[in-house]
């Protein structure tokens, strides 16, 4: 088997929190009054065109939120929305010490939209970590679809056996590793570091 040279880091759940989940959505339908079923319908109506770049964060305000008038704006929203993003530092840090090491291509490969997506490599620095994002807001591939990691593997030139990849979300681990790619379900970001050097990638 091949040397892993490549790591394709999912980011919500992993080096930070999750960005527009469901979670985040329940808390904005608290915090601005909205209906909550309602709320998460139309959601689901845009939210693979929102993460593939094909509709942006106007135009998913508009359907999901703004069809109504309401008491507060659309920056409002918006900061609500980014406020939701925050840091696992343990695992950030690792993944700079990879960066910073020099041994792997260091590529994100995670679902998000494209607002979200840049506000959150902006403010964590995400920059100084990857070499590439691979994000579907970019690529308009969503993960567990296997054409987002085949995609990841052409881009980047690697065989199967060279990638690892990690994500927290359980179906995704599952439908790369079905393709063949070696996977890391990240249960505990806070392990990152132990459960990668299982796997044989180390900073040192």
């Amino acid at each position: 088997m091949a040397e892993v040279s490549l790591l394709l880091w999912d980011i919500g759940g992993v080096l930070l929190s999750n960005g527009w989940d469901q979670a985040a959505r329940q808390a904005a339908a608290e915090r601005f009054g909205l209906d909550p079923a309602e709320f998460e319908r139309r959601h689901g109506q845009v939210e693979t065109d929102f993460e593939t770049g094909r509709t942006d964060l106007e135009a998913y305000l508009s359907a999901t939120v703004f069809y109504l008038p309401r008491t507060f704006d659309r920056e409002e929203f918006r900061r609500f929305m980014h406020a939701r993003s925050t840091p696992h530092p343990v695992a950030l840090a690792f993944a700079r010490e990879l960066r910073t090491a020099g041994r792997f291509v260091m590529a994100a490969l995670n679902n998000e939209s494209r607002d979200l997506n840049e506000y959150r490599i902006r403010t964590f620095h995400l920059r100084e970590i990857f070499h590439l994002f691979l994000s579907s807001c970019y690529t308009c591939r969503r993960k567990p679809d296997p054409e987002a990691y085949r995609y990841a593997l052409e881009i980047t030139q690697r065989d199967l056996d060279e990638a690892l990849f990690l994500d927290d979300r359980r179906e995704n681990v599952e439908s790369a590793a079905r393709l063949g790619l070696r996977t890391l379900w990240v249960r505990d970001p806070d392990r990152i570091r132990e459960e990668l050097a299982s796997a044989g990638i180390v900073a040192g």
